[in-house]
């Protein structure tokens, strides 16, 4: 059998507010795949950001182990976390988080210059702006496109650097649900196509059901609700 590309085993994480400790993540155990296309609903504070930010490398467990494409996240340098978003995550985000002074294909290229990446040739970009069907918006800014259109753009940024987990923290929210179902479509063909992982929190049940594997975490467990 193929090495799950994420492990969460036995995860713990808890924080401070005030004096008081908060527990985020309660024993939480965790394995996909290559490819999978996980979505992850749940109630305000039960635990979702905190889950995408261990994920991401932003923060560490408590207790328990994450291991990512065979390696503990524990085990990581804080030079070795920076270079794991920088080439092995992509991210999108609700509010799509272009960066408004540069064209729709500089802001695609951004990921590859913050990595020192040599594949900046323009024929990656290319190929992702023509996968996202907004190649003939390649000298267009941010400001020019609509709100799908823009997270259109996000996604092919999330993709450039060929990620291995892509992380979606409520990519629907800004949109209205015909886009909102064309941005999540898209999103799952991406995962078959590069064999990325993807992990989207939601608060949408419709979007939720569109993945292969379901889970809802409240009061920090995690349940799989992948029938």
């Amino acid at each position: 059998m193929p090495t799950p590309i994420i492990q969460f085993i036995d995860v713990f994480k808890s924080y401070q507010n005030g004096s008081q400790p908060v527990t985020a993540l309660k024993e939480v155990n965790l394995s996909l795949d290559a490819g999978d296309f996980v979505t992850i609903m749940g109630p305000s504070g039960g635990g979702k950001t905190t889950l995408l930010n261990l994920l991401a490398g932003l923060d560490l467990p408590d207790q328990g182990q994450i291991i990512l494409n065979g390696r503990k996240i524990s085990d990581f340098s804080d030079h070795e976390l920076t270079l794991l978003r920088r080439k092995e995550i992509g991210f999108v985000f609700q509010f799509f988080n272009l960066m408004p002074t540069l064209t729709v294909m500089e802001n695609v290229e951004l990921p590859l210059l913050l990595a020192h990446s040599s594949r900046t040739d323009g024929q990656r970009i290319k190929t992702l702006l023509d996968y996202v069907g907004l190649w003939h918006r390649a000298d267009s800014f941010p400001a020019e496109l609509s709100g799908g259109e823009m997270q259109r753009v996000a996604i092919a940024r999330a993709l450039v650097h060929q990620p291995v987990i892509l992380l979606a923290d409520e990519p629907t929210g800004n949109l209205d649900s015909e886009n909102g179902l064309r941005i999540i479509d898209l999103m799952r063909q991406a995962a078959a196509d590069f064999q990325t992982t993807v992990v989207m929190v939601t608060h949408n049940p419709q979007v939720a059901a569109i993945g292969n594997r379901h889970f809802e975490i409240r009061d920090g467990k995690l349940t799989d609700l992948t029938a």
